[in-house]
């Protein structure tokens, strides 16, 4: 008995180092192939269908859209509005992660700090949930990201599969959606509108807009003419 006892906290330790690499080795390959193929489906998506919140529809939207038929203007704008600093960073913006620690701590609202590498794995491959845990998780898709793909792939999947309204998943079916037009001919004030949206578009939307969204969409508008094409020329 007592034999069996020190056997099986080491058993216990193969297992889990196994686990580990198992889950490492298979999340690796993954990655590297939606460098190249785009997702039909993904985590977020699959959540909502399983767990649908209040007013999401029956029948969800969603058309894939390449980086190249997305307007210049709506890149900028998630850009400006989510990560100002997406072209030079590699997946932490570890200044933005202090400023935001320190407005915790002192403000009564809650600031986040995720970067669009770290949005788009969490809207890939990862479940709702503010445990450590699922950070961690996070975290290591978010390198893996950053180590096998591009930064204009990165801004390509995120803009085609984040929720921009109930069921409305991605850019092209979100400027259908709100403008009745393709991706391609958004403006930039539109463009400014949908990213408006982003930090929670159960609440907000961006057609008709609040005043909140008309407001944040004056500010991101503003944060674009400052980023400029420069941006853009660093991806």
């Amino acid at each position: 008995m007592a034999a069996t006892s020190r056997r099986w906290p080491r058993r216990l330790l193969r297992f889990l180092f196994r686990f580990t690499l198992v889950f490492m080795l298979v999340s690796a390959l993954l990655v590297l192939t939606l460098r190249w193929v785009d997702p039909p489906y993904w985590a977020w998506r699959v959540n909502r269908a399983l767990f649908p919140p209040p007013g999401y529809p029956a029948e969800p939207r969603h058309a894939w859209v390449d980086l190249a038929n997305i307007a210049k203007g709506m890149q900028l704008a998630v850009i400006a509005a989510e990560d100002q600093h997406f072209p030079e960073h590699h997946g932490f913006d570890f200044n933005a992660i202090a400023r935001a620690l320190d407005h915790n701590e002192h403000g009564r609202s809650v600031r986040g700090a995720s970067t669009l590498t770290q949005q788009t794995a969490k809207n890939l491959f990862l479940w709702p949930s503010r445990s450590f845990v699922r950070k961690g998780i996070e975290a290591w898709f978010t390198l893996l990201i950053e180590l096998m793909w591009t930064k204009q792939r990165t801004l390509e999947i995120y803009l085609n599969v984040v929720e921009f309204g109930p069921g409305i998943y991605g850019v092209e079916s979100a400027a259908r959606a709100y403008f009745r037009k393709p991706a391609r001919s958004l403006t930039w004030g539109e463009s400014a509108r949908l990213a408006a949206v982003l930090p929670n578009p159960y609440r907000f939307r961006a057609q008709p807009p609040s005043r909140y969204v008309a407001q944040r969409s004056q500010w991101i508008y503003r944060q674009m003419g400052q980023l400029g094409q420069v941006t853009l020329n660093k991806l």
